[in-house]
């Protein structure tokens, strides 16, 4: 059987979501990660606390870490918010979407309102409870006779040995791993993308997020909030409630991504807490009311990227190492996630039909790359253009306005495209 050793570079959700489903498919796969690897009291210590940050998880990454046992981890540690609505309106105009159950009561006639829990449309889950569930699956003794991890090693170089024996990659300590194909989830400055001599195409929307966690007086509802504002769009959306005096009074957690022209965003966060919260409130037009509370403020500033090419010769992208969008809907995550589907269904199917001989070969990396490339790029277009239509001085123009407010005033009255669009949020 010729080599068929699969080497990830990246431990983050995406690259460790790929390792753990390769390693339960019984295909031999090293992951690398220049973090180092974090001990049960560390996880403990760093999990006490609630992250402002959130990942919009779809429906299609939910199952996909349910099919590698990770989701069930992630329900049992009851660090997720889920919701059932998405509620999208913007400031001075006449449109507002809702998505979701109770916003079409008669989207399924065979669903009996009176005994179902409400559908979700997918959940709130912090960047550290999803690493963690990960984390608990690496170390599970069923894959590890297929499964490498390297925490707290960086990758220095990079060989080609030719198409057939793939690469061998050297470690800071000088360590050398030879792999038949190599895989760069390495985040957005992708080392590996730039050993392998691909170029990006990059938008810089001169806008900075704010992002903080809030607790409102009145509480999210399960509901995703995004406004759309003459200054970039603003999301609320729910949290997690972490400590016994959330459970006693729930839902009233949420995590703010809010987008502001560059200058703006960095003179508010020199503010004191408190005013950036007034001025919050004030922005979402008390949709939740005053806010009590706001914790961990941090900002940082937002720009499209995509890779011109996914793959080379016995190298794959995927993820932010291949494409980044902007954060109106919340997506990036999820975009990453049915990468590693794509790229694992593909790899395998290959592998079958080849008779075992074939990994990571040319054509197969090529079909993935016609998979995700062209969805990647619509979605990183389309939420370009939606933050265009919106944003910035030619978006607040008479007849722009009209467009916006006709636009969703129509949309939000068909149902079937209503449905649709929620169809393609949750990702399956």
């Amino acid at each position: 059987m010729k080599n068929n050793h699969t080497l990830i570079i990246g431990g983050g959700i995406v690259g460790a979501t790929l390792a753990l489903k390769l390693a339960q498919a019984k295909r031999p796969v090293t992951l690398v990660d220049a973090t180092p690897e974090r001990s049960a009291e560390s996880w403990t210590e760093k999990l006490s606390q609630r992250d402002a940050r959130v990942y919009a998880l779809s429906l299609a990454s939910i199952n996909l870490l349910k099919e590698i046992g990770v989701w069930q981890k992630i329900a049992q540690s009851q660090r997720k918010a889920d919701y059932s609505q998405m509620q999208v309106w913007q400031l001075n105009g006449i449109g507002e979407l809702l998505f979701g159950e109770s916003s079409d009561a008669d989207a399924d006639a065979n669903i009996d309102t009176n005994t179902s829990p409400p559908t979700i449309l997918g959940s709130m889950v912090e960047p550290a409870v999803i690493e963690h569930a990960l984390w608990q699956g690496l170390q599970q003794h069923d894959v590890s006779n297929y499964l490498t991890v390297i925490s707290g090693q960086k990758v220095v170089a990079m060989d080609w040995l030719g198409a057939q024996q793939g690469y061998n990659v050297t470690l800071d300590d000088g360590r050398a791993i030879k792999a038949m194909l190599v895989v760069g989830a390495d985040g957005r400055g992708s080392f590996v993308r730039k050993q392998a001599a691909i170029e990006l195409d990059t938008l810089d929307y001169k806008q900075t997020a704010i992002c903080c966690a809030i607790q409102t007086d009145k509480p999210h509802q399960a509901t995703a909030r995004q406004a759309m504002l003459p200054t970039g769009t603003l999301a609320l959306l729910p949290l997690a409630d972490i400590t016994e005096e959330d459970k006693a009074n729930p839902q009233h957690w949420q995590s703010v991504v809010w987008t502001l022209p560059r200058n703006k965003a960095l003179a508010l966060i020199e503010e004191s807490p408190r005013f950036i919260a007034d001025q919050l409130a004030a922005a979402s037009t008390y949709e939740l009311g005053a806010i009590n509370k706001i914790e961990s403020i941090a900002s940082f500033p937002l720009a499209a990227q995509q890779a011109k090419s996914y793959v080379a010769d016995n190298l794959v992208l995927i993820g932010d190492a291949a494409h980044g969008v902007h954060p109106l809907a919340g997506q990036g995550l999820n975009l990453g996630m049915l990468d590693v589907r794509a790229l694992c269904e593909q790899l395998e199917h290959d592998y079958v039909r080849s008779g075992s001989q074939l990994w990571g070969s040319n054509q197969t990396l090529r079909t993935y790359e016609r998979l995700r490339r062209p969805h990647n790029s619509l979605m990183m277009h389309s939420f370009s253009a939606l933050n265009w239509l919106f944003a910035g001085e030619l978006a607040q123009t008479r007849p722009i306005q009209q467009i916006r407010n006709e636009g969703m005033s129509a949309v939000s009255k068909i149902k079937p495209l209503m449905r649709l669009f929620a169809r393609q949020a949750s990702g399956v």
